[in-house]
Order: structure tokens, then sequence, then C-alpha cells
């Protein structure tokens, strides 16, 4: 098994006690098995530097929504924008997930939508601007 097969297996894992909040010895067999029994990508199988990439990020990303979510409740952030995000080329499924998860994270942005063109529509609060 390679590096990126692995990191499937794992993302499948994590969502599934994500999902289920259950660990015991039945729940982890079900998971082992449905994360080795849901059908892989032969075709877009996404680079090991990559999903470190997204790893780091995660990382980041954690005292990153501490402080979004200190920030809210010191100041009110009153304004909401929509953006657009351009998909970073290359992209898999498990990592078009975990940068929407990523995006998701943080208090002050959620993906709204994935664009099959390669976008994500996000909506983000922000404090007013002074005029």
């Amino acid at each position: 098994m390679d590096a990126i097969a692995f990191f499937n297996i794992i993302l499948r894992l994590t969502i599934w006690f994500l999902l289920t909040a259950d660990f015991s010895l039945a729940n982890i067999i079900i998971g082992v098995s449905i994360a080795f029994l849901l059908p892989r990508s032969r075709k877009s199988l996404g680079a090991l530097k990559d999903w470190l990439d997204v790893l780091w990020e995660i990382v980041v990303a954690i005292p990153q929504a501490y402080i979004e979510a200190i920030q809210i409740m010191l100041r009110p952030h009153n304004d909401e924008v929509l953006v657009c995000e351009k998909v970073k080329p290359k992209r898999t499924p498990g990592l078009i997930f975990l940068d929407i998860f990523l995006i998701t994270f943080t208090p002050k942005s959620i993906v709204l939508k994935y664009h099959e063109q390669g976008w994500y529509e996000v909506h983000v609060v922000q404090r007013r601007k002074n005029k």
C-alpha cells in the first residue's frame, strides 16, 4: 500500500469516526471494513506532497480558528461577502473535501458551493470598513 492509499484510508476512517462518535471494537471493525470496501479512483491519485501540505494546513487552521472566534466575540463582524476561490490544480476528490473542510473550519468563512469548473463559492463575514 502506497502513502496516498494510506492517507485515503485514514481520511475515510476519520470521517467515519466523526460521524459515529463511537470507538467500540465493533464500530472500529465496521469503519475499517467500509474504508477498504468503498471504491477508489485509480485515475487521480494526488501527490504525496499535496497530502502533506493539506495536513500542515489543518495544523495551522486550528489556532487560526481560535483567533478568528475571539476576534468575532470582541469586535462585531457585520459585513458579509460572497467570494469565489480557485481550486488548486489537479485536486483529487479527497483533497477537495479537505480544502472545503479547511475553509469551513474557520468561523469567518463557509463554502456554499463547489463548482465543477474549479471554484469554491465562499461566504465570508468581515468587519465593516470605515468610509
